[in-house]
């Protein structure tokens, strides 16, 4: 088969798409080659979306959801925004089986001490102002904090996360403009998270 008969995304051959040929023939080595390829995007998509703490099970269901539509994929988009899509619904899933919790904010940290101080210090200072932000994160609304993880985390184009999301561009672009207006309007009630990590 030549190259102009394969699948493309954005006028790019999908570079999965011999591993996803050979895993619907039966290979199961194929397959687990996929699972290898895309492991660490699952696993920070349903991070992002259900925390850290669920997405070890999210991206195992998600897996296990895609071996078992392997059949249904047809080579229309990218194999990986096929895979996050269903990451997408398997954290969407998970996020309306739980009772809803209340999240707790942290105690409120006063700075102290010279702020020129580096090392250790701005490491630890770095690593809080990250989970308070991914705190933040996990209390947009599932379908805004999807889109901003997408986009903004692990770089995904607009067409990419339509696909994704199952949604046109428009809206696409509508939901990241109120994902990034929710996620400001939550940093600007703590003075402390608006020196965001770069």
């Amino acid at each position: 088969m030549n190259s102009s008969t394969l699948p493309t995304t954005l006028g790019k051959v999908d570079p999965d798409i011999e591993l996803v040929r050979r895993a619907q023939a039966g290979e199961l080595g194929a397959f687990e080659s996929l699972v290898e390829r895309h492991r660490d995007v699952v696993f920070r998509v349903a991070a992002r979306v259900v925390g850290p703490e669920d997405a070890e099970d999210v991206s195992q269901d998600a897996f296990l959801r895609a071996f078992h539509r392997l059949d249904r994929f047809r080579g229309e988009g990218a194999f990986r925004s096929w895979l996050l899509q269903i990451t997408h619904n398997a954290a969407l899933s998970a996020i309306g089986r739980r009772r809803p919790e209340p999240i707790e904010e942290p105690d409120e940290v006063e700075a102290e001490g010279p702020t020129a101080i580096r090392g250790p210090v701005s490491q630890l200072e770095s690593r809080e102002r990250r989970k308070r932000l991914e705190m933040k994160i996990r209390l947009l609304r599932p379908e805004h904090r999807t889109v901003l993880v997408l986009r903004d985390v692990e770089g995904l184009s607009y067409e990419e996360i339509g696909e994704v999301a199952e949604m046109p561009l428009g809206s696409v672009k509508g939901r990241l403009h109120r994902a990034r207006d929710e996620l400001i309007d939550l940093l600007r009630r703590n003075t402390y998270d608006w020196e965001l990590p770069k």
